[in-house]
């Protein structure tokens, strides 16, 4: 199945339904299809071989990932945050490009190739006047409908393949079709070249659900536009909702007075803000959904009935569970395994690997899959004995002290159970003695002293052990995070070794 068939099958039974809002222009389902058919004849006309999208989120997206569909080409969102030379060279990966961008940020990038550039209004414009158009779908949903570039470190990033079939093998497990009444709606504020945007913008019309585009997130922007639309849905990171809580405590009037379900995820939620939250929006359903671009989106959830039963547990295992992604979706598997890739009893901690229909494990370079169709997440976890999920970092981040293995999460959690502490990190830092040690990197409340650096330490040695005491320690006036929200804890090593 084609994804572009979620699209036409909401038109084909709602067609005069609001779909989408954006910029105060509302969009019916059926004006939706119609101008993604005449963007997918323009598309098929220019021979190009991918869409790519150089852009904030806009009826562009939404148009571009079905028209591409049904062209059959890629969709290619690109992260409008680089720099102009990993930009270039990306562009120079999927050349030739029909491309919705900013023309002169084109301009300046100079790509190298046969590409064909629209401005986002020029684009839209001539897929409406190319509406009536009819197209034949060229791919019938085994071929490639999304390429995502995963974030580089070392290596230049990795070109992340999406089939149909994962994609609406996804969609299929995960939604009901036409579940949605006309009164919902799901504000969107992730950025198009993300994974959660793709899949907020397939989920929801599936649904039949009204999309509420946000260009680019700004928690003021967010909060009235979730108040003036009625929006009953949400997807945040966790550093967006930070910001929303924290506009709400400094008194912001607006209020999302329909708001019933927020869902989070794309990096580490600490206890003590997901906690804030459910005070501050009892009424509302909240579900941490853990993921990854090769995954689809979603491979566990922890629902809102279980972070009601969390919160308000005195059960230490069972209030612990507020800090796990939940229990794997039915529709995948997932098993940890050590690092001969042997699976690990509940309770041990190793690799989490993922199977399922809706997992890739593709990239344009290679297949990460192995031969049984297991992918190879790269987080490090856990599993307890009522089968929730635990995160426990990337397994690349694990600080090995003279042999030992060392969870930054578990230094993290102690850290911020300090009053003061607002924010923390933990990562290797070289050790002459160890190897490697501990650094951490913390930030304080407004207004408030840093502990001392013995206090910190002595917090850590009680709570913990010997080894996860750090040898170094810097305070911060912020963690660095990408816009996502993952903390770049790259950046924080190369604090540590200067």
């Amino acid at each position: 199945m084609n994804i572009s068939l979620i699209l036409q099958m909401a038109a084909d039974t709602e067609s005069e339904r609001i779909g989408l809002v954006c910029d105060t222009r509302r969009w019916s389902y059926g004006a939706l299809l119609r101008a993604a058919r005449g963007a997918a004849l323009n598309i098929s006309k220019s021979t190009c071989s991918y869409v790519a999208l150089l852009d904030e989120s806009s009826e562009a997206a939404a148009i571009a990932l079905f028209a591409a569909a049904m062209a059959g080409v890629p969709y290619v969102p690109l992260n409008y945050r680089l720099s102009n030379t990993d930009l270039g060279a990306l562009l120079s990966r999927i050349a030739p490009a029909y491309i919705i961008a900013d023309t002169d940020r084109i301009r300046q990038l100079s790509p190298e190739g046969r590409h064909i550039v629209r401005s986002r209004a020029a684009f839209v414009a001539e897929a409406e006047s190319m509406a009536d158009a009819a197209i034949p779908t060229d791919d019938p949903g085994d071929g490639i409908a999304v390429q995502l570039f995963t974030s580089g470190t070392t290596a230049a990033p990795k070109a992340a393949l999406l089939r149909h079939a994962n994609l609406v093998s996804y969609v299929l497990g995960t939604v009901e079709f036409g579940s949605a009444s006309p009164q919902e709606a799901a504000l969107v504020s992730v950025p198009p070249y993300h994974i959660a945007g793709i899949a907020a913008l397939l989920t929801s019309i599936y649904a039949l659900r009204r999309i509420l585009l946000l260009p680019a997130f700004d928690p003021d922007d967010w909060l009235a536009l979730a108040a003036s639309e009625r929006a009953t849905n949400a997807f945040l990171v966790p550093t967006m909702l930070s910001r929303v809580i924290a506009r709400m405590d400094a008194g912001v009037s607006a209020h999302p007075p329909a708001l019933r379900a927020i869902s989070y995820g794309g990096g580490r939620m600490p206890t003590e803000l997901i906690e804030r939250a459910l005070k501050l929006f009892p009424d509302t359903d909240f579900t941490n959904a853990y993921g990854l671009t090769e995954t689809s989106s979603t491979i566990a959830l922890l629902g809102p009935e279980e972070h009601r039963v969390a919160h308000a547990s005195s059960d230490p295992a069972v209030r612990a569970r507020l800090g796990s992604v939940g229990r794997p979706l039915p529709t995948v598997q997932i098993e940890i395994r050590d690092e001969d890739g042997k699976p690990l009893p509940l309770g041990e901690r190793g690799e989490i690997y993922v199977r399922g229909d809706q997992v890739s494990g593709e990239y344009r370079e290679r297949s990460a899959l192995d031969a049984k169709g297991w992918f190879p997440t790269r987080d490090a976890g856990w599993i307890d004995a009522e089968g929730f999920l635990f995160l426990a970092g990337r397994a690349d981040d694990v600080i090995v002290r003279g042999g030992e293995n060392i969870s930054p999460g578990e230094i993290e959690d102690v850290l911020l159970s300090h009053p003061v502490i607002a924010d923390a990190a933990a990562v290797a830092v070289p050790s002459t003695e160890w190897g490697e040690a501990v650094g951490i990197a913390v930030v304080t409340k407004p207004n408030l002293p840093p502990p001392s650096e013995d206090e910190l330490r002595t917090l850590i040695r009680n709570r913990l052990r010997s080894s996860r005491v750090p040898e170094r320690i810097a305070v911060l006036e912020a963690l660095p995070y990408n816009e996502m929200g993952k903390l770049l804890r790259r950046e924080l090593r190369k604090l540590f070794q200067s």
